[in-house]
């Protein structure tokens, strides 16, 4: 935590106490890198209960890395250096080995193993601007370059206080701080060959486990920022998967100058490795996991050694005995690898390092070895973790031009700004200027991802008859923008404008902007109503994460054939899971219409009014490779199932298999089943928990400056290209239309389904209002005497006690809601529902038209058709809206004395009943109201209410209509 105590100087004052104006506490978990930094203004908390405290106070908070210089040598290493001593060498006593001999065993440091710290320390900076101070002279001040040097014996009155931007440094490190001690590998050279092997079989195990490591998480095999911490997965939601895993370090002694391969035979299953590179040994350093159905399976492992590709030439082999291969579960340290002396490969025998375990699919060599149940050895069937790339809102005031040049040849037209970023282009109205001055005060608005590697263009337009003209062009780098947090005002700036036809700097005029990248918006990327993150941009003003998001992606059952080979269908699944910033990848299993992941990840949920989506895809990767052809076909969508965190219970395993249901040209089709464990941890306390459901979705900004809605479409479409081809660039990449497709990008197109499926989700919410009402309708016909009568008492008991009413009303909710407890969902998570769709009978042509494409490419015919029909639907619909307006009109009409008999009426009788609700106590004309309402049958009229009669003949507009 970060404490700012504000206190009010009492040598600079009437009084001498030293007087608390206010604290404010941070945690470093705000806190951002240098480039990053943005003036927020925080308020002024109490220090104590009593405290009268108002205010804020502006920081700019950043970190940078100072790294500190290196410890000094030693005495004797110094001496070395300069030529005085000459140092001791550690291989005066390692004796020569011969040929014969393999080469000393090695330690090779895990890739895995946590790395020592490193030499930098962080430094804190604020730059914290006074309190009293106006804000607009604090942004309009830059930052100073270096830090005020400050001794600490001066004497505190000898400092004068500065009324501006003041710039504290924080450094955490101490005077007697030593750099930690660079990790070293220790190896021992010995004298002594490996003891040779008389048998050809090896039936012994390798050597237990050595030197202690921290095993990585399955799910930490990328290094993301900290904002989006993995947490280490113990693997407790999914099925515990049995591999054989083979390690090939390198070879040495080996009669060959190619590049050897090894082949490897476990449970049924053979696989070739790469070609060694050749350097002091030839070196392999590959893994291969081969599944297996228990760890007790009885089975050989075969690894042996060939000259070149083509296995020529056998170099000879090692065998292992499957039972007798340890089994290794992390966190157990890791298995050192170790040389084998090779078998049956001539009198000339070489040494192969190689290490062999069984273990699961924890096991943090799983993630980058070659599998036996994946596509081939690709890279693109393997798990994979991403990160979609930071999205910021880029705001361009377009505000005004000067000495637009020249001015003779402008006669008629107008002016007209365009910007361009990327393949985003926008354009302001025109303005029109006879003095080359023009005016617009626009805002556009742009997506920009980081690093900003781009520039913003503007080009200034002349539109004619003939068509536009550029005048002049400016290009401005992402980099020299500016970026706030809240609503404060931006400095605008002044540019000049450049020839576009010559490569000359020429001056053509100036336009004036206003940029900043808007830090206080969330970015959509999704819809709102199934988003997965609401978190502003700016990382200063992120919450601490609420809880954990566990999910364990088990396997899928059932699912059809995508694609035929050999005459055989064939299926090559893999799961893709979307919450936050964060997007998972399971690795592909291969030819199984059946096929079991069994990973795990985790996600930090800071909002749990967020959705949880998982997408399951048919890979054409490998049989585009296969068959020598780029993989230019997109994957097959397979369905995908969304889980709302907030309808977890908290620390409940959801274990559940959903139905992957897909629509298309032909209906609905079931593909398969999806088999997931869900699990939400509550990390926050429960009234920080329950305090996160009274506050807004969406950040601060979006209430103070909110967008349109047409723009927040346009803008969600540019971030979803964004990430798109971001995503789409990684290794392995994930696709375009899988992005897409988890963004649900095509899910405002028009479908007359939807349409419908609407409509019966309003008349399902009013069902209970229409419920009540025929109660209602049925009591006052007296159709349960018993219930009418209890109504009467009921109305003569809250009319003569009118403060019953609202406890009345919030008891009756209440018993509502204990009785539905029953009938919550326990083990059942929701999900889509084809029948709550219309996805069932829907009509074959209204889904051809729900699918077409934009412009449509269907025939005239079916056009026209499909055109006749929505005209029928708008006539309905206008015919409804018509009815709507003129009720509206009929009681404007009561006063505006548009018929005056009917005025004239209405506001006697509004005269007669004032002056009775001023005589007689309001509680008996409630009573004779009620009363009146809930009459006997046999006391009423079938013919309308005289007030019924009165309304319906009031005039209205709908006469004036065309």
């Amino acid at each position: 935590m970060l404490e700012l105590d504000v206190y009010h100087d009492k040598n600079h004052g009437p009084t001498s106490r030293q007087n608390s104006l206010g604290r404010l506490k941070l945690s470093s978990g705000q806190f951002v890198k240098k480039g990053e930094e943005a003036l927020i203004y925080y308020p002024l908390e109490k220090k104590y209960l009593l405290s009268w405290i108002r205010g804020e106070i502006g920081l700019k908070i950043y970190y940078v890395n100072d790294v500190p210089p290196p410890p000094p040598l030693p005495v004797e290493e110094a001496k070395a250096k300069e030529g005085k001593v000459k140092p001791p060498s550690d291989n005066a006593a390692a004796p020569v080995q011969s040929d014969q001999q393999p080469p000393p065993a090695e330690v090779k440091p895990d890739d895995n193993a946590a790395s020592p710290p490193a030499d930098g320390e962080s430094v804190k900076a604020v730059e914290a601007a006074s309190a009293g101070e106006e804000k607009g002279e604090a942004e309009g001040e830059k930052p100073a370059e270096g830090y005020d040097q400050v001794e600490p014996e001066a004497d505190s009155k000898s400092v004068q206080a500065d009324d501006h931007d003041d710039d504290i440094v924080l450094d955490p490190t101490s005077a007697n701080w030593v750099p930690p001690p660079q990790s070293g590998i220790m190896a021992s050279v010995t004298s002594g060959s490996i003891p040779e092997i008389k048998v050809t079989r090896t039936t012994s195990a390798p050597p237990p486990f050595t030197q202690p490591a921290t095993p990585a998480s399955y799910a930490s095999s990328v290094d993301p920022p900290d904002h989006t911490r993995i947490e280490r997965s113990s693997f407790d939601l999914v099925e515990k998967m049995h591999y054989v895993f083979v390690k090939v370090v390198k070879a040495g002694n080996l009669p060959t100058n190619g590049s050897p391969i090894v082949k490897i035979a476990a449970a049924g299953c053979h696989v070739t490795s790469k070609p060694a590179r050749k350097a002091k040994y030839f070196e392999w350093d590959q893994t291969f996991a081969f599944a297996r159905d228990t760890p007790e399976t009885s089975s050989f492992l075969e690894v042996s050694v060939w000259a070149d590709a083509g296995g020529a030439n056998f170099l000879g082999g090692v065998c292992f005995d499957a039972t007798e291969i340890p089994l290794r579960d992390p966190p157990d340290s890791p298995l050192a690898p170790q040389w084998y002396r090779l078998e049956g490969g001539g009198a000339h025998r070489g040494d192969l390092m190689l290490a062999t375990w069984i273990g699961t699919q924890a096991d943090e060599a799983f993630p980058d070895s070659w599998k036996s149940d994946a596509v081939g050895n690709l890279v693109s069937s393997r798990a994979k973790i991403y990160l979609s790339p930071k999205l910021w809102y880029l705001r361009a005031s377009v505000l005004e031009a000067q000495d637009i040049l020249p001015l003779t040849a402008l006669k008629e037209g107008s002016f007209q700004m365009k910007a361009q970023l990327g393949f985003q282009v926008q354009k302001t109205k025109a303005s029109i200027s006879r003095n080359g001055n023009p005016s617009w005060n626009e805002d556009l608005m742009f997506v920009a991802a980081e690093p900003f590697a781009e520039h913003l263009i503007f080009y200034l337009e002349y539109r004619q008859q003939k068509g536009p003209v550029t005048l002049g062009v400016v290009g401005i780098p992402l980099t020299s923008i500016e970026r706030r947090v809240d609503n404060r005002k931006v400095i605008s700036r002044w540019f000049n404008l450049e020839d576009p036809k010559s490569d000359k700097k020429g001056y053509k005029g100036r336009v004036h902007l206003s940029l900043c990248f808007d830090g206080g918006y969330h970015v959509m990327d999704e819809a709102a109503h199934v988003c997965s993150d609401y978190r502003p941009t700016a990382r200063q003003l992120w919450k601490p994460p609420v809880g954990t998001l566990e999910l364990g992606i088990i396997g899928c059952k059932n699912l059809l054939p995508m694609k035929t080979i050999n005459s055989k269908g064939s299926t090559d699944a893999y799961t893709v899971a979307k919450y936050g910033s964060k997007w998972v990848r399971t690795r592909t299993v291969s030819d199984s219409l059946d096929p079991k992941w069994n990973e795990q990840y985790t996600w930090n949920v800071y909002d749990p009014c967020t959705v949880l989506t998982i997408g399951v895809f048919d890979s054409w990767g490998a049989l585009d490779i296969d068959s020598g052809k780029e993989a230019t076909r997109p994957d097959f969508r397979m369905g995908k199932v969304r889980i709302r965190v907030s309808t977890l219970e908290t620390g409940k395993v959801y274990k559940n298999t959903y139905p992957l249901v897909m629509l298309g040209n032909s209906g609905v089709q079931k593909m398969g089943e999806l088999e997931v464990a869900v699990r939400f941890v509550r990390a926050a306390p429960t009234l920080d928990f329950l305090h996160v459901y009274s506050q807004p979705l969406l950040p601060l900004m979006h209430h103070i400056k909110p967008l349109g809605m047409p723009q927040q479409e346009m803008l969600r479409s540019t971030s979803v290209k964004i990430l798109a081809a971001h995503l789409s660039r990684s290794e392995p990449p994930l696709r375009s239309e899988v992005v897409r497709y988890m963004l649900d990008a095509d899910s405002h197109t028009f479908s007359m389904r939807k349409v419908r499926a609407n409509w019966s989700r309003i008349v399902n919410v009013l069902s209970c209002l229409i419920d009540m009402v025929r109660w209602i309708e049925d009591t006052r016909m007296w159709k349960n005497p018993t219930a009418t009568i209890l109504v009467h008492a009921l109305l003569v008991m809250l009319v003569w006690f009118p403060d019953l009413i609202i406890p009345t009303l919030a008891f009756y909710v209440f018993a509502i809601g204990v009785w539905n407890y029953r009938f919550r969902s326990k083990e059942k998570l929701p999900h889509f529902c084809p029948k709550m769709s219309l996805a069932d009978s829907v009509d074959r042509d209204e889904l051809d038209e729900e699918f077409d494409t934009m412009p449509s490419t269907r025939s005239p015919d079916i056009i026209r058709t499909r055109y006749d029909k929505l005209r029928a639907i708008g006539a309905r619909v206008q015919n409804i809206l018509g009815d709507v307006a003129t009720q509206g009109e009929r009681v404007q009409a009561l006063v505006t004395w548009r018929d005056p008999r009917a005025t004239a009426i209405f506001v006697g009788l509004c005269l007669m009943v004032a002056f009775v609700l001023y005589l007689v106590p309001p509680k008996m004309i409630a009573m004779a109201f009620g009363f009146y309402y809930f009459r006997h049958p046999v006391f009423r009229d079938q013919m309308p209410s005289p007030a019924l009669n009165f309304f319906r003949r009031l005039p209205s507009l709908s006469d004036k209509i065309m």
